[in-house]
């Protein structure tokens, strides 16, 4: 990333984005909750794509480079917390699970950034409470340092519907099956199937931010049929993609 800005403090605030704004690569010496109240984020840094809906927040830690994607009209919520203050001890970009208690917590506290009464400060020691508690998701797409994986994932992500299988994507890229299941373990951390499961979810998020009815959006992203692509994504967020853009209660 290049033209890197760098803003000590990292704000409290709401802000609304439109669809496909950004916000450019930046770090902070604070470390920063990232939450979409509405549509989808994605946040960007050298080791890859986080990307959360609704039901999820981004951890951002101090020092971090990060730039911002808005997928459909986002209602962002950024909550910063000095370097020497990390509830959750952790030191790379992690997805966590907000459930309605937690969610409403960032909500209330972003409200109003510039109150400092005794009130909003016992309101930021109970979303600190809650964030401890919130389980990790494994919402991200890693960047590839090897280009062998990284030709296909490119392949993979230019086509989402693309059933072809590991041993023809090596084929058109050069590397052999073993080869590349090999990288994807090493790398990512995961098996082919399981990234490219993560990927096509990616991809539908970003499509149902836009509005796209859920039946295209699974065909667009290689489920066999709408239903078995509703049962993956309500597994993974917790919710029916036919709700994604519906106001929370």
């Amino acid at each position: 990333m290049s033209n890197i800005r760098h803003s000590p403090v990292a704000p409290t605030r709401a802000q609304r984005l439109t669809a496909g704004e950004r916000i450019d690569a930046h770090r902070h010496d604070d470390h920063q909750i990232v939450y979409a109240g509405s549509g989808v984020l994605a946040v960007t840094t050298d080791a890859g794509i986080w990307f959360a809906p609704g039901t999820r927040a981004i951890w951002v830690p101090a020092g971090t480079v990060h730039s911002h994607r808005a997928h459909g009209r986002l209602d962002l919520h950024l909550v910063g917390l000095p370097a020497d203050d990390n509830p959750l001890g952790l030191d790379a970009p992690t997805v966590l699970a907000v459930d309605p208690l937690l969610r409403e917590l960032i909500l209330a506290y972003t409200r109003d950034p510039a109150d400092d009464s005794p009130e909003r400060r016992r309101l930021l020691a109970v979303l600190r409470d809650r964030l401890r508690a919130s389980p990790q998701q494994p919402l991200r797409l890693p960047a590839a340092a090897d280009p062998r994986l990284a030709a296909v994932c490119a392949l993979v992500h230019a086509d989402p519907a693309d059933p072809h299988t590991l041993a023809a994507l090596g084929a058109a890229t050069g590397a052999s099956e073993r080869t590349l299941s090999r990288l994807f373990r090493a790398e990512f951390g995961m098996t082919f199937p399981q990234w490219r499961t993560q990927s096509r979810l990616y991809h539908a998020l970003r499509m149902l931010a836009d509005d796209i009815p859920v039946t295209t959006v699974a065909h667009r992203c290689g489920w066999s049929s709408a239903s078995a692509f509703i049962d993956v994504f309500r597994r993974s967020f917790g919710y029916t993609p036919g709700t994604h853009n519906r106001p929370a209660p």
